[in-house]
């Protein structure tokens, strides 16, 4: 069986419940709260991984990018070697309703991989 080509699109896990070794280590976990009040800050944590990955030089993650629904967060860049990819940001939205938050992350191995979590806005 040849090896999947990771560069070929955005990487999801094809079971959320049944992890395999690759989406443990690559699938961004958003970490938030469930309701938020409108126009007050609130933090969003995206660690790259359920087992941390690895920032090796011939082996890390590169950047996440951050959006809520369709609007673009945030961009945080790692330098491998010298940092973990784990982020965490202070966020404000003033949309009340069902909002999705999206992470993307970027492997330069194994390409990139996103995931969301549903918050409400009240």
């Amino acid at each position: 069986m040849a090896e999947k080509n990771f560069f070929l699109g955005m990487n999801k896990p094809e079971d959320s419940i049944n992890l395999n070794e690759t989406e443990k280590k690559h699938t961004p976990v958003i970490e938030a709260p469930d309701n938020i009040k409108a126009g007050e800050p609130f933090e969003v944590t995206v660690t790259v991984g359920t087992i941390l990955h690895v920032m090796d030089p011939a082996h890390h993650i590169q950047w996440i990018d951050v959006y809520a629904g369709e609007n673009y967060l945030a961009k945080v860049v790692f330098t491998p070697g010298f940092s973990k990819p784990k982020a965490t940001l202070t966020v404000v939205l003033d949309s009340i309703g069902k909002t999705s938050l999206k992470a993307v992350e970027r492997c330069n191995i194994h390409g990139m991989w996103e995931n969301t979590r549903d918050i409400s806005v009240v």
